[in-house]
């Protein structure tokens, strides 16, 4: 896996993986940026978000549950000084259905977050991760 990073000019860079597809990086006009794009640290907060969220689908998929929608909210708190690192992440799922079975969802957040999420399995090791989940009845 490979990703090339390019600059732009100020503080955007363009971003671009093996997959192909493309996105912009930017910081805060307040220390030289245009907002413009994502922040590193956002992306690292989507990347966990996005990865758990694909293994819970991929589960819930699977064990046949009647899923109309998925939302995860992750909140980081950062450290207040150099370098302000994730010190806590929470993963909240919002998952909408017809009939979910809550051991079923719940199967499918603790198996994410304990055997097939990489990127939150990898940032264990120096952040408190924390998962929770909210079934929501579909219309």
């Amino acid at each position: 896996m490979k990703a090339t990073i390019d600059w732009q000019g100020q503080l955007q860079f363009s971003g671009t993986a093996d997959s192909g597809h493309q996105l912009t990086i930017d910081g805060p006009p307040d220390i030289g940026g245009e907002n413009a794009g994502f922040r590193p640290m956002e992306m690292i907060l989507l990347g966990v978000g996005g990865c758990s969220a694909m293994d819970v689908m991929h589960i819930l998929k699977k064990s046949r549950q009647d899923v109309t929608g998925c939302r995860i909210e992750v909140d980081g708190t950062r450290a207040s000084t150099d370098p302000k690192v994730f010190t806590d992440i929470h993963l909240q799922f919002f998952v909408s259905g017809r009939d979910l079975n809550d051991k079923h969802v719940a199967r499918a957040v603790q198996l994410s977050a304990e055997k097939y999420c990489s990127a939150s399995i990898m940032l264990q090791e120096s952040v408190n991760l924390t998962h929770d989940y909210t079934i929501e009845t579909a219309d």
